[in-house]
């Protein structure tokens, strides 16, 4: 039996930098591509408030427009650096790498994005991983399972730092839909969980929201929030088709167990009503928040729900200020703000 010298660390713990990608792909917000960059504009200035942005752009003239545009919405500029590297999307909780801990070092894990086994235009995401990597100075290590590339988004897991990680069983054990990984059974998943993330426990939840394009994706689910707290949404309308997976997710949670065998306290937190844009469902969660060192920053959707949201995340985080940005035009590419960013441990 190996053991591992990595650890995964969580969300909340210090952080150098959020990786971002500025959209030049209008084709992920059809309609919407120009109010999507402002919306961008606004999620970066929230951000360099608190910390440092690593802002993957295409190329040097998108750089120059960016650069123009931060300044003009008073971006704390000191706080932003530029990676250039073309990309097909700008999702960088799912193409970006995942930071570990290994040892005394950082180590970033390619864990071989493959478009949510969806897409194909996928040749540019692909060499993220190294691209921020070698910018960072971190060495990156792809992650292979008897000998084979392992595919999980970095949307699908997420972990309390102390050994449990949260995933959906939709997401990486359905037969058919979105198959990352053929063949694997959870026992495949969980070493590869322990060997690269230095994970013992892990906490399987049933199926995702409804319009979720990725298909189950945890970080639309349930969050950590400290090491033995869990925030987990609800539908409180029975007639919603979220009802049911998401009262059988929140039972699997009741009945779940920690790494060091004492039960998680649980959090529910409401969903905004529906929202549909050009006859789809979009997967609006306020599960998608993003932590940054003294900061949560939360996805809100113009609803009754969002003031609740609020305050009851800011009950979970009382030593950092809660913020809303408004998600409803990035909702329309499918996610928010944790799909769009990946944190950079320090």
């Amino acid at each position: 039996m190996t053991t591992t010298t990595r650890r995964f660390p969580a969300e909340w713990e210090k952080q150098e930098g959020i990786l971002l990608c500025f959209p030049h792909n209008g084709n992920d917000w059809p309609g919407k591509h120009e109010a999507i960059q402002w919306a961008f504009v606004e999620f970066i200035k929230k951000v360099a408030t608190f910390e440092q942005v690593f802002l993957i752009v295409a190329d040097e003239k998108l750089k120059a427009k960016v650069t123009e545009m931060l300044k003009t919405a008073a971006v704390q500029m000191s706080n932003v650096s530029f990676i250039i590297h073309k990309t097909n999307r700008s999702w960088m909780r799912d193409s970006g790498p995942t930071i570990v801990q290994n040892g005394a070092k950082r180590e970033a894990l390619n864990f071989n994005f493959n478009g949510w086994a969806k897409y194909k235009n996928i040749n540019l995401d692909k060499y993220v991983p190294a691209k921020v990597g070698e910018f960072l100075k971190i060495t990156v290590t792809q992650v292979l399972y008897k000998g084979k590339p392992v595919i999980v988004e970095g949307g699908a897991i997420d972990t309390n730092g102390c050994g449990t990680l949260l995933t959906s069983e939709e997401c990486l054990m359905h037969p058919t839909i979105q198959v990352r990984n053929p063949g694997f059974t959870k026992t495949d998943y969980e070493a590869v969980f322990k060997e690269y993330l230095g994970i013992t426990n892990v906490i399987w939840l049933g199926d995702g929201i409804e319009g979720d394009d990725t298909h189950g994706h945890i970080d639309d689910l349930c969050r950590f929030v400290n090491e033995d707290t869990i925030i987990t949404i609800v539908e409180s309308n029975p007639n919603d088709n979220n009802y049911r997976p998401l009262q059988d997710n929140l039972k699997r949670l009741q009945n779940a167990k920690l790494e060091n065998g004492k039960s998680p306290k649980i959090v529910e937190l409401p969903m905004p009503k529906r929202i549909d844009f050009d006859g789809l469902r979009l997967p609006a969660s306020y599960a998608n928040f993003l932590i940054l060192n003294q900061c949560v920053l939360v996805p809100i959707f113009n609803d009754a729900n969002d003031r609740i949201a609020l305050n009851i995340i800011a009950d979970c985080f009382p030593d950092r200020e809660i913020i809303g940005i408004n998600g409803i035009d990035l909702i329309w590419g499918f996610g928010t703000l944790h799909c769009l960013s990946q944190q950079i441990p320090e």
